[in-house]
């Protein structure tokens, strides 16, 4: 069973695996913030 620490993308085989990887973690942040200054608005 997936512990909090292990739920994470598997390392990359390819540069563009790499790439996928920086932009979702990118993205993820970029979502949460959207979120969290949302929810604070209201």
């Amino acid at each position: 069973m997936a512990t909090w620490s292990n739920l994470n993308l598997q390392n990359s085989a390819s540069p563009l695996m790499e790439q996928i990887i920086f932009f979702h973690d990118h993205t993820l942040i970029i979502l949460i913030m959207i979120t969290i200054l949302v929810s604070y608005m209201m």
